[in-house]
């Protein structure tokens, strides 16, 4: 029986092809994203270990009542025993300019940090190249990908923007490093210390210590024996210790998004079953004199179920194996993609692990077997006495109506479970839509074979009436087999169901937002920075442009209120009014001029604050604390943080005098461009008028939505598989039957028309089928979901439907072709006489 299921592949190969496909596709997705998330991993071990190589052990200081280490402090840390040299650290965020005036870098800002020479003159940290480190105020050394990214060279001027005004620096040097940010495509420019801690820190403050052990001092040792002699609010880690936690939060990160991805790689498995399932499904029925043969001969059910699943799993194994060689080819395009978004990966080969190897195996020849089963059962149940005519046997009336009854009661049960899930709210809303989801969607599948039969009925007098004959024959060959017509639409259904699904949450999420945004902001444009924020000079720049009415500043920090900590906005009450308006549930926005903090609704709810109360707030890193009134509470909002209040309430005990954004109102006669021109010079600076300011706020949903598009676009492209698939099976079975439609003068235009047809109409159907329970689940998780979203109102995407629909048809026509044509181009003798 091996033998003769090795000689059935290879008599069915082509037949077998779209199945082998379908399975490389599914192993793919899934060995791609392993090698991937592996690779990741690796690279970031290897890139953290170099990163801390130099150093043996780091101190930082946790004492609220200081910035950091102060220099009398670091020369204590280098005179205790076992240290050979302690360095003073200081770091934060500074962006270099190239000469256009843009940003170099692949994040929005770069790094800044201090050159902490040693007795030698250098910093173990950074080789310089060419130069030396800035060693005096008004010097810079850049990273040698920044420098050459820029055009620059020792003793050019840089501009480079961090706290406060952009300035201007002397480049001393260029260097290399094995700085984890740089090697992720992030600039780093590099200061003399005192410079640093101006910029980043205080004066005569280090943020933290690198301390390097001597000659003989393990780095453990030295790190007990500073854990020991230093104050209990500092922190002592091993260079190893750092090393393992970046190396860690860099392959949590990968495991998130590989988490993510094999959720999809499983839809595009959970699809192709059905791929398979509809192949073995055919496959049997065409080969029911053979299979009864060798019942007749004394082959038991047992052999013969064992020979399609040995053909499963052959199948299965050739497109694993091609699965994984495709997988680490996604992989490495993957990990270069990411280049053209402008970040970078940790260097270093593809990792192929033995695990992945065995999962690309397993899933492959697993899944295919599982698809297989129930066909090849089926298989076995073929009688001896088939073999004496070749017609296939019909399936019982009692099996689909079993299936039915079946499907109806578990898609009842599971939209009960939905529609109840939805009233709850909440994580238990959540667990109860996510299961009933599962049981809906399960029962549809189950009755997608009885729904076939009324939904494609209703088509068929359009059909008669626009394509004649060959219309009337498409719509009774989608019919004439429920299971097959429901297995096909099936892969589509899924695949649209998953869409559909997020396209309505997407756009409802999308459509509240932008609702919501347009509502509060009246301001005519928005001024946002890199991150290294906007200072004074900006606000004054602004003012001075003609037709410029209001600049109203939003400062971005945190408090705690009742020892809750919020991000707040600061703003000032006259400008705000005239650019923001606030949705206020209750009390007033005039409440801010009277120096009393406005409050989210949903932090007002969650900690039972309300209109009146008052409340003690600290602000930032400060020990001391005010009394606060609530004079608003207002609907949460993605525009501003969820407190707000003046900035002469939060500017005496805020740390710097830079403001995160500003709106400007004007009256008609200036433009973006006027705006621009006058913060000339300043690099990272965002200007964004009221469509844009609309897309900032709300276009990041369209950004997830094609994402997730592209993720199950895989999916998709497995159902399209198996229309594909079915439709040449089905031609080929019907041979006979085209051949009679030739002799009797249907011509060969009108055979292509019919196949295209019955392509068409089984993939609206499925589409219609998986547009609908995706609508009825979309609905679900936007009522589960809408206390997070704000300005909540649900909203049905009718031109998305009518792509999918669109698309549909046009997949299905697409489809057809290659059966339609071999169906066209049959010898109609030839075709009456097979069996």
């Amino acid at each position: 029986m091996f033998r003769t299921a090795l000689r059935n592949v290879l008599a069915h190969k082509a037949r077998l092809l779209m199945t082998v496909l379908a399975v490389m596709l599914g192993v793919a997705f899934v060995s791609g994203t392993l090698i991937f998330k592996d690779t990741l991993s690796g690279g970031y071990r290897d890139q953290a270990a170099k990163s801390y190589a130099h150093v043996d052990v780091e101190v930082r200081s946790y004492d609220p009542s200081l910035p950091g280490f102060s220099g009398k402090a670091l020369d204590e840390i280098a005179r205790l025993d076992g240290v050979a040299a302690a360095a003073g650290r200081v770091d934060g965020i500074a962006g270099v300019a190239d000469k256009d005036g843009e940003f170099i870098g692949s994040g929005s800002s770069g790094m800044g940090a201090n050159f902490a020479p040693g007795k030698d003159g250098k910093d173990p940290l950074y080789a310089f190249t060419d130069g030396s480190g800035p060693t005096e105020p008004g010097q810079v050394a850049l990273d040698k990908d920044t420098a050459e990214k820029g055009g620059y060279h020792v003793g050019d001027t840089v501009r480079v923007a961090s706290r406060g005004p952009v300035k201007t620096y002397e480049l001393s040097g260029i260097f290399t490093t094995d700085d984890t940010g740089v090697a992720l495509g992030d600039s780093l420019a590099l200061f003399d210390t005192p410079t640093a801690q101006r910029l980043f820190l205080e004066p005569g403050f280090y943020e933290y210590v690198t301390v390097t052990a001597d000659p003989g001092t393990s780095n453990t040792g030295l790190a007990s024996t500073l854990r020991k002699l230093l104050p209990d609010d500092t922190d002592v880690k091993t260079g190893r210790q750092l090393a393992d936690e970046r190396a860690k939060g860099g392959a949590g990160d990968a495991s998130t998004l590989s988490t993510m991805l094999l959720a999809f790689a499983a839809i595009a498995l959970f699809v192709s079953v059905f791929l398979i399932a509809n192949t073995f499904t055919m496959l049997a029925a065409q080969r029911t004199r053979e299979l009864a043969l060798l019942r007749a001969v004394g082959a038991s059910r047992t052999q013969v179920t064992r020979s399609v699943l040995i053909e499963a799993m052959v199948v299965g194994a050739a497109g694993a194996a091609a699965g994984l060689g495709l997988g680490a080819a996604m992989a490495a395009v993957a990990r270069s993609t990411v280049g053209v978004f402008g970040t970078k990966n940790p260097d270093g080969p593809l990792v192929v692990t033995s695990t992945t190897l065995l999962v690309a195996a397993v899933v492959g020849v697993l899944v295919t077997m599982l698809a297989a089963w129930l066909p090849a059962r089926r298989a076995a149940k073929i009688p001896p006495v088939a073999a004496i005519g070749s017609a296939h046997l019909p399936a019982a009336t009692r099996s689909l109506l079993i299936r039915n009854l079946f499907g109806g009661v578990i898609t009842l049960l599971g939209m009960a479970i939905v529609v109840a899930g939805a009233g709850a709210g909440g994580s238990q809303g959540r667990a109860l839509v996510g299961f009933g989801a599962f049981l809906a969607v399960t029962g549809v599948l189950v009755l997608i074979p009885l729904l076939s039969r009324p939904v494609i009925a209703a088509v068929q007098p359009l059909l008669r009436a626009g394509f004649g004959v060959a219309g009337k024959l498409a719509g009774q060959n989608a019919v004439r087999n429920p299971r097959r017509t429901g297995a096909t639409a099936s892969a589509l259904a899924i695949g649209l169901t998953l869409v559909s699904a997020l396209t309505v949450l997407a756009t409802t999420v999308g459509q509240s937002t932008d609702r919501m945004t347009t509502d509060i902001v009246k301001a005519d444009y928005m001024v946002t920075d890199s991150g290294t924020g906007l200072d004074t000079s900006v606000a004054a720049a602004l003012r001075k442009v003609p037709g410029v009415t209001t600049v109203s500043r939003e400062q971005q920090s945190w408090m705690q209120l009742d020892g809750v900590q919020e991000d707040v906005s600061a703003v000032t009450p006259a400008d705000f009014d005239k650019t923001l308006r606030l949705p206020v549930v209750s009390g007033s926005q005039d409440a801010l001029a009277k120096g009393q903090v406005a409050v989210a609704e949903d932090e007002a709810r969650a900690h039972g604050w309300k209109v009146g109360d008052t409340l003690s707030a600290v602000y930032g890193d400060s020990d001391k604390s005010r009394k606060l009134t609530v004079g608003a509470v207002f609907e949460s909002n993605e525009v501003v943080m969820p407190l707000v209040v003046s900035a002469d309430v939060i500017d005496p005990n805020a740390t710097s005098a830079t403001f995160s954004k500003a709106y400007l109102k004007a009256d008609g006669s200036t433009n973006a461009k006027a705006l621009a021109d006058a913060l000339a010079g300043r690099p990272g600076i965002k200007i964004d008028d009221r469509q844009a300011i609309r897309e900032e706020f709300s276009g990041a949903f369209d950004t997830v939505l094609n994402v997730l598009y592209a993720l199950l676009a895989i999916s998709l492209v497995i159902a399209v598989l198996g229309v594909v698939n079915t439709l040449a099976m089905s031609v080929f079975e019907r041979q006979r039957e085209v051949g009679m439609l030739r002799a009797v003068g249907l011509d060969r235009q009108g055979v292509t028309r019919m196949i295209q047809l019955e392509s068409v109409v089984i993939s609206l159907f499925g589409a219609a089928v998986g547009i609908t329970v995706g609508t009825f689940l979309g609905w679900a998780v936007c009522e589960v979901t809408k206390n997070e979203i704000p300005g909540y109102a649900f909203a049905l995407p009718w031109d998305r439907f009518g792509l999918f629909l669109l698309l549909a048809a046009l997949v299905g026509l697409l489809v057809a072709m290659w059966p339609a044509r071999s169906a066209a181009r049959m010898n109609m003798l030839t075709a009456i006489k097979t069996e």
